[in-house]
């Protein structure tokens, strides 16, 4: 039988047991610190390190510092699995082509697993000393913490929402291109939500800003987590006014307006379609899908 979980962009599968209860009974982490199952992923600084189609473990280290790992939570028969906390690290927002490459290797579960710790080993290098007072803050909550050693405040980690859209007019939707993106390669609109904004609204005002045009009928489709280096992204189809573009050079190097043919060219990867559609682990790619599945 298929697993559904492989049908869903990456990072967006359902990983373990994340094991909520250990994060805040002093008795039941411990235990999993002792367990003589632990296992501890390998990471290579933010990089994943395959064993087949999973990520690489190894057993836990005896007399491991707790304030320098996270539990993950518990895979099958109950076996605590932990990451290292390193400050030697690059910024997760950094280009990473491992990941791309390790994406076609990794079961659906396994990349969902890898996100959630690359984001977590992220944010704890950046977030050392306290927003409110700046005093130095250590590890808590078996790591989905941290606590203020100065004026007790607690931070947790954060995720920044994005929305990802498809706008479409007359049997076509709008894509563009950032001059970062390889050559060829076109994707659906996004940016970050702002303060006091709905998702609606978001889409709204970054198809104005970005592209000049106008929307209504705007629909949630799907979001995915994005470890680079925590965003979620909120993907959204919306109904444009008309077809006329405005760009903002400072965003985006490229728009047109694609047609039925196109897409499924681009998704076939046909020679001659008119753009490299994005690849499979990212959901603008899920949104064309979802765009030909409305339509059939």
């Amino acid at each position: 039988m298929l697993d559904k979980r492989a049908l869903l962009p990456g990072f967006a599968a359902s990983p373990i047991d994340r094991w909520d209860q250990a994060r805040l009974d002093p008795a039941l982490l411990e235990g999993a610190y002792a367990d003589r199952r632990a296992m501890r992923l390998v990471l290579d600084g933010l990089d994943p390190v395959l064993d087949g189609d999973r990520l690489a473990r190894e057993p836990m280290p005896a007399g491991a510092d707790p304030a320098h790992h996270i539990l993950l939570g518990r895979e099958e028969e109950g076996v605590p699995l932990f990451a290292e906390l390193r400050r030697d690290i690059p910024h997760a927002a950094t280009y990473a082509p491992r990941v791309w490459e390790a994406a076609d290797q990794l079961c659906p579960t396994e990349l969902t697993l890898y996100g959630s710790a690359r984001s977590l080993i992220d944010w704890h290098a950046r977030h050392g000393f306290c927003s409110t007072c700046g005093g130095a803050t250590e590890v808590a909550k078996a790591g989905w913490a941290r606590r203020c050693g100065g004026c007790a405040a607690e931070h947790f980690p954060r995720v920044d929402p994005v929305v990802i859209m498809l706008a479409e007019y007359e049997g076509r939707i709008l894509l563009a291109r950032q001059p970062r993106f390889p050559a060829g390669r076109y994707s659906a609109l996004a940016g970050f939500l702002e303060p006091g904004e709905t998702i609606e609204g978001a889409v709204a005002r970054e198809l104005f800003e970005e592209a000049g045009i106008r929307v209504h009928d705007i629909r949630y489709v799907m979001s995915q987590p994005w470890p680079f280096p925590s965003s979620l992204m909120i993907a959204c189809m919306a109904r444009a006014e008309d077809d006329r573009l405005t760009l903002d050079t400072t965003e985006l190097e490229d728009a047109f307006w694609v047609d039925e043919a196109g897409v499924r060219a681009a998704l076939d990867g046909e020679e001659g379609a008119p753009f490299i559609a994005p690849p499979v682990m990212a959901v603008a790619r899920w949104l064309l899908m979802h765009w030909l599945e409305s339509r059939a």
